[in-house]
């Protein structure tokens, strides 16, 4: 006859004997692939298309030439953006205010909106779920024009305003969706937890619900930002005199040439994106962990 004690010592405290199917699955599972299988060759080929453009401009941003040919080593680009590019720094200026001030408006009101369509039941709820949708697969020259008609027709001075709106409205819906990929996750118990204890919707939705979801809020922001600052189609449908934001600036140098002080500035956005991205990535896990 079995001691029920030492059968619940067993049960809490040993290893439950794993299972054939389990013990061949973690050992395939540590196993190397071929070092040149046909998935490896795809994988480097594709980060070589995508990394490749970045490494020639920021070798090309160090050339003294102007050209192509390279001439010796040189920080004099470097040199003109820090003292000489005023236009360049301006119209960089005006994409960040753009893109950080859509993308808090946009977050804002993703974050609420995902929340309401997901947890509340009112009329027109598909709808607007369908609705919310078309920003992202509408081409942005139709998105464009649309609103050019629009802040044509109620008389709205172009310029960095309607610039701001433009790129709200079409970054809405991918905040919408990632945050909204959080809130499906979310357990509800733990919102009627608080209301047990107490807690009004606000205080829920400050202390409870937004914690909870904050890295798909900082991804949707992040995400915002970076589609902002390399739009151009719908930037130049909306955009007035002296709103120049960084792609336009670039695009209209294109017809002189483009300087290789724009390899500098690439250069130093990219230190700067991947320094915010490492730093983003060890925040975000301590967080979520936290939470």
């Amino acid at each position: 006859m079995k001691n029920p004690a030492l059968s619940l010592y067993n049960k809490v405290f040993k290893k439950t004997p794993t299972s054939e199917n389990a013990r061949h699955a973690k050992r395939g599972w540590k196993k190397r692939g071929a070092p040149f299988s046909f998935s490896n060759t795809v994988l480097a080929v594709s980060l070589l298309f995508l990394f490749l453009p970045l490494f020639v401009i920021v070798f090309f941003s160090f050339n003294s030439a102007k050209d192509t040919n390279w001439a010796g080593f040189s920080f004099i680009w470097y040199e003109k953006l820090i003292f000489s590019s005023k236009p360049l720094w301006q119209a960089l200026m005006n994409s960040l205010i753009v893109a950080i001030t859509s993308g808090i408006v946009a977050t804002i009101l993703g974050t609420l909106a995902s929340i309401g369509v997901s947890w509340y039941k009112f009329m027109g709820k598909s709808y607007i779920q369908t609705v919310s949708f078309l920003p992202m697969v509408l081409p942005e020259v139709i998105m464009g024009i649309s609103l050019l008609i629009f802040f044509s027709g109620v008389k709205m001075s172009l310029g960095l305003f309607t610039i701001f709106i433009a790129h709200t409205t079409f970054c809405l819906p991918f905040v919408y969706l990632m945050v909204s990929a959080r809130v499906d996750e979310f357990d509800y118990s733990i919102i009627e937890a608080s209301h047990d204890l107490g807690a009004n919707e606000v205080q829920t939705l400050w202390k409870v619900i937004i914690p909870a979801i904050m890295p798909g809020i900082i991804s949707g922001f992040m995400m915002s930002v970076t589609m902002s600052l390399e739009d151009y189609v719908i930037t130049a449908l909306v955009s007035g005199p002296g709103s120049s934001t960084l792609p336009l600036y670039v695009y209209s140098m294109i017809r002189f040439g483009v300087s290789p002080v724009i390899n500098a500035l690439s250069f130093v956005l990219i230190l700067i994106i991947t320094a915010i991205a490492v730093i983003l990535k060890n925040r975000l896990k301590s967080f979520a962990a936290a939470h």
